[in-house]
């Protein structure tokens, strides 16, 4: 299995930005890990092990990008509207820096958002709001109302990075041709919040799978077998 580190300086960040890559060919899926999690999460927690033989095969390549939730949703040391905005920032990193690499090395016009837990908002919250890009949403044990981590401040930037507001009023007609798998089992603290996005994606007809899995926690283990589930049925 192909494994390429990349590092560069991100102009939307102003510092170093970091990913891992896995595999050379196959449908571009960028992976992010969760709550304040780094881009070497996934294989440390053998994330990437349990999909090895699709990266092998050259159906998946695989990007396990870093985060800035530190700077971002979780940096309580600075006002909500500063949270936001640096998510924003992360947001214009991933959509000018990030999807161009995919793209370019895979030969792909679409990538597949993923993540488990935070990382599942991360994953449905660029989806969504860029729908035009992604072909395949794989959420796992994800959130997606972000206003828990914003102190009750509110506003348009809050709105549109909050899925569960923005999205029943999104027109968007590629959000009728993305594929969603929304994973949750039945001791997860984020049941709730993936059964919510699931009505709201049911009252607008978008097609999608709401995956309660049985006698599973909030961890890796599910995960690992949500993710082989979802990539196995490309």
């Amino acid at each position: 299995m192909v494994e390429s580190y990349k590092k560069w300086y991100s102009p939307h960040l102003s510092a170093d930005f970091e990913l891992l890559s896995f595999g050379e060919s196959g449908y571009p899926i960028l992976l992010f890990p969760t709550s304040m999690g780094r881009y070497f999460e996934p294989k440390d927690f053998d994330l990437i092990r349990a999909v090895q033989q699709y990266i092998e095969e050259g159906k998946v390549k695989i990007y396990c990008i870093d985060s800035i939730d530190k700077l971002s949703w979780y940096n309580k040391n600075i006002a909500p509207a500063d949270r936001i905005r640096n998510h924003i920032w992360y947001d214009q990193l991933l959509l000018k820096e990030v999807v161009p690499i995919t793209t370019q090395e895979t030969g792909m016009g679409k990538i597949i958002t993923a993540g488990c837990s935070f990382g599942g908002y991360h994953a449905a919250n660029f989806a969504f709001r860029h729908p035009w890009l992604v072909s395949h949403l794989f959420s796992m044990s994800g959130i997606f109302d972000i206003r828990g981590q914003l102190d009750g401040f509110y506003n348009d930037d809050v709105y549109f990075n909050n899925p569960v507001d923005f999205l029943p009023h999104d027109q968007n007609r590629e959000l009728w041709n993305m594929k969603i798998a929304l994973g949750t089992t039945d001791r997860d603290p984020c049941k709730e919040d993936n059964e919510r996005l699931s009505e709201i994606l049911m009252a607008k007809g978008i097609d999608h799978w709401l995956d309660i899995r049985e006698n599973a926690d909030h961890d890796w283990p599910i995960w690992r077998e949500m993710f082989s589930a979802y990539i196995s049925q490309l």
